[in-house]
């Protein structure tokens, strides 16, 4: 299997010899942003030269393009569709940052597309490519990666992506590196925050064993070019 990597420039900086070597694997490079703040927490001069210093980094380190953007904690939300125009005008040909659930804190885009599409941007045209999503008439429930996908009932996990099978469209799921680190330190938090983020690791490699013996996946790059 092929993966993309969403990768903070912050560590490209500090460990340029990482990210060659997920290069060197064959995966795909792409950009998290500098230093995982969110968009919703940053003016457009702020969020360009974030997503302009990362890109540089990354190419730099690399020598590859780097084509992709992922925003931190999913955070293009309503009201700050001006970071897909920068984007464009950034160099980057595809955003994967519009998840197409609706929730009253942390992100969301309800009502977007759930498939992989062409956006008709002020600055150009732009592929999105949506976390995949469990839906059902007009209810429509994340089940991509994350905490979804350690918590979740893994048959609820893979009746998205049998759907996205049967569509005929690629399905988007997401792992971070520290939900397969059984061993990482456990800081005190409430219940909630810590439900969230320390529960289901224990199975999460077996899961994702299994996601990757009953689907194919590959870069998300190879999805846009064909399009």
């Amino acid at each position: 299997a092929r993966a993309t990597f969403f990768i903070l420039g912050w560590v490209a900086a500090r460990d340029p010899s990482l990210v060659r070597e997920i290069a060197a694997a064959g995966h795909e490079i792409a950009s998290h942003g500098w230093d995982h703040r969110r968009v919703t927490g940053q003016a457009p001069h702020q969020f360009r030269a974030s997503v302009r210093r990362t890109k540089c980094t990354l190419e730099d380190v690399t020598g590859l393009p780097v084509r992709g953007f992922r925003a931190p904690s999913y955070s293009i939300v309503p009201g700050y569709e001006w970071a897909l125009d920068v984007l464009v005008e950034e160099g980057y040909r595809y955003d994967s940052s519009l998840f197409p659930v609706w929730r009253p804190d942390a992100y969301g885009y309800a009502g977007t597309p759930p498939d992989p599409h062409w956006m008709t941007r002020r600055a150009g045209m732009l592929a999105e490519i949506p976390p995949t999503t469990w839906r059902r008439s007009r209810l429509s429930l994340p089940a991509a990666g994350g905490a979804y996908f350690r918590l979740l009932p893994y048959a609820f996990v893979r009746s998205a992506f049998a759907a996205c099978d049967r569509r005929g469209v690629p399905g988007t799921g997401y792992i971070h590196p520290w939900e397969l680190d059984t061993g990482q330190p456990r800081l005190a938090a409430g219940w909630l925050t810590s439900l969230r983020h320390y529960g289901g690791i224990g199975h999460t490699h077996s899961r994702l064993q299994r996601l990757l013996r009953e689907f194919q996946f590959t870069s998300i790059d190879k999805t846009v070019e064909t399009m």
